[in-house]
């Protein structure tokens, strides 16, 4: 049996559908909202039995893909976030690269010689990579209108991947990307599939409401956004705090979503112009891991607000 695990976020989506584009298998999928990334704990391999983890962390993974090895399991690993201590096993193949202008599906697009580069491109832009899409881009000779329909559809896949269950989604991520996988060309996506429209719409709506709320703290390094417990900023979450960085590249972004249960639910973004210190920020903080450039915490006590907001501004001083 194949199974593939993926993270239900645009580049998660898009290194999955480039891969098996090139290489087509009948896979059980696994997968979940942004958050949801330990996921190989949910798979019954066998021995002889493949899996494909796609966009989530091994660290995050690690009990159970060794447990996975070593029932003779192959696993094949593709990701950009901080993997803490990688197995040694004639069964593990990894492919990981954490460098700040890295995702996922750029990795499976190197991998893969550039057989579905466009993915990768929207696997990027939705991915706040800006610069990386445009330069993936540039082989392709696609004209500005076509790049940034591009964009729009990573910000709406991306969009669709974040909330506290997946009730908080338009759509689950594996129905996503089985509808997604029916497109070879992501135009062809845009303009004949009723989910994009949905995304669109929904993505609008739930940005104004998203740039209705002041911040908590701002200064010229950077802001400290809170969002309330509602299921419009959940699912705005991540975009937004794209598009803060995108408007403000000097600056570094915290946002803040409260979750039904009480606590934060926090994603920080780097200044663009210094995509450092988000992991390291967050990695203060249990439950809190990510990448140099993007980061975030599952699970920020409301008591722990004024440490983090401090943490915050000694990683970024003013």
């Amino acid at each position: 049996m194949y199974f593939d695990a993926f993270n239900g976020d645009a580049d998660g989506l898009c290194a999955l559908h480039q891969l098996r584009l090139s290489e087509p298998v009948d896979s059980l999928l696994v997968t979940g909202v942004k958050r949801d990334i330990a996921l190989l704990e949910r798979i019954p391999a066998q021995t002889g039995d493949e899996v494909t983890a796609l966009d989530i962390a091994v660290e995050k993974n690690i009990a159970p893909l060794r447990t996975l090895l070593n029932k003779g399991v192959r696993v094949r690993w593709f990701d950009h976030h901080n993997p803490g201590e990688l197995p040694q096993h004639a069964h593990f193949e990894p492919h990981i690269d954490t460098a700040a202008d890295v995702c996922t599906s750029l990795i499976v697009d190197r991998h893969l010689g550039g057989r579905h580069r466009v993915w990768a491109v929207v696997a990027a832009f939705g991915d706040n990579l800006h610069e990386a899409a445009r330069r993936a881009a540039e082989p392709l000779g696609l004209p500005e209108d076509r790049l940034t329909l591009l964009r729009e559809l990573g910000e709406c896949l991306n969009y669709n991947a974040y909330g506290e269950r997946i009730e908080d989604l338009y759509f689950p991520p594996d129905e996503l990307y089985r509808r997604l996988h029916a497109h070879v060309d992501p135009f062809t996506f845009i303009a004949e599939a009723p989910e994009f429209v949905t995304l669109r719409e929904g993505y609008a709506a739930d940005m104004a409401a998203a740039y209705s709320v002041p911040p908590l703290e701002e200064r010229p390094s950077g802001a400290v956004i809170a969002l309330p417990d509602a299921a419009w900023a959940r699912r705005v979450s991540g975009v937004y705090v794209n598009e803060l960085a995108s408007r403000h590249p000097e600056r570094a972004h915290a946002l803040l979503t409260r979750s039904p249960k009480g606590h934060y639910v926090v994603s920080v973004r780097a200044p663009l112009t210094n995509r450092t210190g988000a992991d390291e920020l967050c990695r203060q903080f249990e439950s809190g891991g990510g990448r140099k450039a993007a980061a975030g915490i599952n699970v920020l006590p409301e008591d722990r607000l004024p440490d983090f907001i401090r943490a915050f501004y000694t990683i970024y001083p003013s």
